[in-house]
């Protein structure tokens, strides 16, 4: 009976310790009220490769990025972050594996927040609508003097928001939505297609999304 009571005891301790544990870690994921997933280590290099190819010149010095990925395809359209809408809009023709179009929407039915994993070559910065977090950013970031950069000049990057990375089971491909919209309320968001040959990630197709420019409302592709 001592023994049964002990047990019964013993059990008890140890929920009382593990619970505080597992709120700390709930809060710690969740941002808003919404769980935030983590984005995974490996997806950085995919951005890295993207922005790379597609964004840089030789004279950006500094990169703007929006701190948390984007759940959407289309500005103010969260709907568009479905496989109903790769059908609708004929992306790549059709000839995306719907296994990958199902990881990728999957993936992004919430925001997640970036860290600070990026390898541009150049400085980069995060941005957001919170104040707070652009300086905590650039401080975690250890980025110098980029606050006397010319933030709209042909130097500086402004700005991309990011979505997850999808993939394949076999992880041989992969697709990201990127988009780059400008201080003037113009831009562009971008589909990019990924093929990984042996341990090397390439940028296989890339497909416009969206596009506004100067004096109109949007344009979808």
């Amino acid at each position: 009976m001592t023994s049964n009571r002990l047990g019964i005891m013993n059990v008890m301790v140890a929920f009382v310790m593990i619970v505080p544990l597992l709120f700390v870690e709930l809060s710690s994921a969740t941002e808003g009220g919404q769980v935030v997933a983590v984005v995974p280590p490996e997806d950085y290099a995919l951005y890295d490769r993207i922005i790379e190819d597609k964004f840089l010149t030789s004279q950006i010095r500094l990169v703007l990025l929006e701190r948390m990925t984007v759940s959407r395809l289309v500005p103010n359209q969260p709907e568009s972050m479905a496989q109903e809408f790769f059908q609708r809009q004929g992306i790549f023709d059709g000839m995306l594996p719907q296994e990958l179009v199902r990881d990728f929407v999957g993936v992004n039915q919430a925001r997640s927040r970036l860290e600070g994993r990026f390898r541009l070559g150049v400085r980069y910065r995060f941005v957001s609508e919170d104040a707070a977090d652009e300086a905590e950013a650039t401080l975690a970031l250890s980025v110098k003097n980029v606050d006397d950069l010319p933030l709209h000049t042909p130097t500086v990057l402004d700005r991309l928001a990011l979505s997850r990375v999808g993939r394949t089971a076999r992880n041989d491909q992969a697709l990201v939505y990127v988009e780059n919209v400008r201080p003037d309320g113009t831009g562009a968001g971008f589909l990019v297609w990924l093929h990984r040959r042996e341990q090397e990630w390439e940028i296989l197709d890339t497909e416009v999304v969206w596009t506004i420019r100067g004096g109109e409302d949007g344009d979808e592709s």
